[in-house]
């Protein structure tokens, strides 16, 4: 068997990881804001940057914890998500998304800045707006940025290593020789009247926090990282020091070579440059020196800018995965297999930013959102531990807990407050945007209920009633996941309600319990509910023994009587009257032979499936190993969040099985769809041949299959058969056949397609 690429994914050293960190964070501090922050608060902006470090180093040790528990894509929002529930979660990703966006246009105005500083770079008029030859670069390098990774390509671990390596080799020789050239006395007063003394350190600390914002992209790779629960924190910690201790250094050493009030914007845009020029003289290579250091402020400013672009789409992708924006958004590119959409508005507003958008605003805007963000990061790091999540185990915990995450929910609220009007109104204008796009739009479809909901509805009768009432309020209305399970045999009720709740429970839904009684055309449908116990005797057995089962998993259970002249047609009409959002039916051999079919035939010509279809051929319910057979298409879709939530339930081994003319080509079609559908845990089978024989003799270690229904229309498989029904007949373990809702044409009905 060819098993899934997990070993090669975890490829990841401490240092690959550490270099992610260090690499997005190193560039602003150093290469942008100096100017704009010794105008800020003097000399003391050294302490700014260390009071930021410390305020990341809370949330870093919160990040440490999720992230070792929750290894997913998103990150900080996907923790957000998961733990405060959607609302919050639209907060965090439309924050995260709009902040990444926000810091990218600050970092490619950095890289515009460094390369007019020795490329001819003119100004142009856009209409009444004048572009500086600064903006004209950074315009120039956001379309690069945004072009590659639009077509894909991207930096390798070990590339970053070296771009990392040689950033911090240039910096410490700067430092080193800066340090000789130092005169403490420019440093004195160290809290000067003129920028506003020592409350001109808060200030100035949410200016440079933009700096701070690299590391917590690192917990977006912990599913590749070799012994997470050590290297993770490690990684996000250490560069959260390291970063701190470089920012200080070198702030010192600009304000202490030239006066800091000779540093200011006013004076000069590339203060780094001219300090470069006085330290490295001491040598008799200035040329050289300012030539590294420019070369290093442009790798710097790029890889940050980059890095930010490639995040936002992450983010994009798990909100799209959660129902918060339209999953249009991650449409992939059919040739270079990048979320090229995501991209392309997210680079969008990037260009608008430049154009329209100040270094420092940018920048200020940017650490708002993210501090909000890191709030209600620290915040969701407390309600998982509360909550006590079954599954929530993490390889580090963080120390000195809840003290930790409550500080670093604090400090990240408060540093807000130093910002300025402007600064916080431009980000509430996301934030009130996420919450209005969430009750307008993602509520009605969002299905995932946060923890923090959870735990307060549970426990309804100790809680506070406003606390109730709010929880009930935000909980998303499509997080009523309705499972409707029609029952006719209690040989099969059993095993048919097992599946249904075990979805349920894990889509936080509810079980609706179906006995639809067959009614002749001669007894009118009212006598039959008066009398029908003359009709089934057992119907009362069949639901009560439902309502038993399903409340054994927890779930919320509901049990209905329908009365039909037309009992397959019924179940349709029930289902859409229900909203249901999966229907789990019984697989019943006379109702699939053809002198039955009239009345299904009449059905699929003039109706449309009305949701989710699963059928199950029960011999005997154990989804200890599945097999998905997959060829694409929305039925297989279907298959793979059925496995997916079954692995979840019963920690499931599933494999995925493609027929392909070359294991190559099989192999490659099985990871992309496995990443596509979270199922990279998953083994991957290719066979050759003929497809039935190839599904047959994988089924046999199987205890259970979940194979797609043929796009075959209603005439092929009437008269020609169907591969999915001889399959379902000639494996030993059960079969569930899904089938999603499509729009077809009558042609399509009628003859379909292979």
């Amino acid at each position: 068997m060819t098993e899934s690429d997990e070993e090669l994914a975890k490829d990841l050293g401490l240092l690959s990881v550490l270099t992610i960190g260090v690499g997005t964070m190193i560039g602003a501090g150093i290469f942008v804001l100096p100017g704009e922050a010794a105008a800020a608060a003097g000399p003391a902006v050294a302490l700014s940057f260390v009071i930021g470090g410390v305020i990341s180093l809370f949330t870093a040790l919160s990040a440490s914890e999720l992230g070792t528990a929750m290894p997913k894509a998103g990150g900080s929002y996907y923790y957000v998500n998961h733990a405060l529930g959607p609302l919050f979660g639209s907060v965090a990703g439309w924050g995260n998304w709009m902040g990444l966006a926000f810091a990218s246009a600050f970092y490619t105005l950095g890289f515009g800045e460094y390369l007019a500083s020795f490329l001819p770079i003119p100004t142009v008029m856009l209409g009444p707006i004048a572009l500086s030859e600064f903006q004209i670069g950074a315009l120039l390098a956001g379309i690069a940025f945004i072009s590659v990774n639009y077509i894909g390509a991207k930096e390798t671990g070990s590339i970053q290593i070296v771009i990392v390596t040689i950033l911090v080799g240039i910096l410490t020789l700067f430092s080193i020789l800066g340090l000789f050239q130092t005169d403490l006395s420019t440093l004195r007063p160290f809290f000067p009247e003129e920028t506003g003394g020592a409350t001109a350190v808060f200030p100035a600390t949410g200016l440079v926090f933009v700096s701070f914002l690299g590391f917590a992209k690192i917990t977006t790779v912990a599913e590749e990282l070799k012994n997470p629960g050590r290297n993770l924190p490690l990684a996000i910690v250490g560069s959260v020091v390291i970063v701190t201790v470089m920012y200080g250094i070198i702030m010192v050493v600009l304000m202490g070579v030239i006066n800091w009030q000779q540093l200011g914007p006013s004076f000069t845009t590339t203060p780094v440059l001219d300090v470069g020029e006085i330290a490295f003289g001491t040598l008799g290579i200035a040329g050289i020196g300012v030539g590294l250091l420019t070369f290093a402020g442009l790798l710097a400013t790029a890889s940050s800018a980059n890095a930010s672009i490639l995040a936002s789409s992450r983010i994009n992708f798990a909100m799209g995965r959660d129902k918060l924006i339209s999953d249009k958004l991650n449409a992939i590119h059919p040739t270079f297999a990048t979320p090229y959409r995501s991209i392309a508005v997210t680079g969008a507003l990037i260009l608008v930013f430049i154009v329209v958008g100040d270094v420092k605003t940018l920048a200020k805007a940017g650490s708002v959102l993210h501090l909000i963000v890191y709030g209600l990061l620290n915040i969701a790091l407390i309600v998982m531990r509360q909550a006590d999540v079954e599954g929530y185990q993490p390889d580090f915990k963080v120390p000195l807990y809840p003290i930790v995450p409550i500080v670093g929910a604090i400090t990240s609220f408060g540093l807000i407050a130093f910002m300025k009007p402007i600064e916080i109104a431009l980000s509430l204008v996301f934030v009130v945007g996420g919450l209005v796009w969430y009750l307008l739009y993602a509520r009605g479809i969002a299905e995932k209920t946060g923890i923090l909901s959870q735990y307060i509805l549970n426990r309804s009768e100790t809680m506070p009633s406003a606390a109730v009432s709010a929880a009930s309020t935000v909980q998303p209305d499509g997080g009523t996941f309705r499972v409707m399970v029609p029952l006719a045999n209690p040989q099969t009720e059993q095993d048919l309600i097992t599946l249904g709740s075990a979805i349920a429970k894990q889509r936080g839904g509810t079980v609706d319990a179906v006995h639809i009684v067959p009614t002749p055309d001669q007894t009118a449908l009212e006598y039959a509910a008066d009398h029908v116990d003359e009709l089934e005797a057992d119907h009362e057995t069949i639901l009560e023994a439902a309502k038993h089962d399903a409340e054994t998993f927890g779930v919320d259970v509901e049990t209905h009587t329908i009365y039909s002249h037309r009992p397959f047609e019924g179940i349709f009409d029930t289902a859409e009257s229900h909203q249901a959002a999966l229907v789990v039916l019984g697989w019943e051999e006379e109702t699939h032979s053809l002198s039955d079919r009239v009345e299904g035939a009449f059905d699929e010509l003039t109706n449309e499936l009305p949701c989710d279809f699963l059928v199950l051929k029960d011999r005997g319910f154990d989804p200890e190993e599945i097999l998905v057979p997959t060829a694409g298409g929305p039925d297989s879709d279907l298959s793979a969040e059925i496995a997916k939530l079954l692995q979840s339930e019963y920690d499931s081994e599933i494999t995925l099985l493609h027929v392909a003319d070359s294991e190559e080509e099989g192999i490659t079609f099985l990871e992309e769809w496995a990443a596509t559908h979270d199922l990279t845990d998953a083994t991957l089978q290719v066979e050759s041949g003929d497809v039935e024989t190839a599904i047959e003799r994988e089924a046999a270690d199987s205890t259970m299959m979940i194979i797609g229904a043929t796009e075959r229309g209603l005439l092929s498989r009437l008269v020609r058969g169907s591969l999915v029904l001889d399959v379902v007949d000639d494996v030993e373990c059960s079969v569930l056949l899904a089938e999603r809702p499509r729009t077809k044409s009558l042609v399509d009905r009628l003859i379909g397609k292979e």
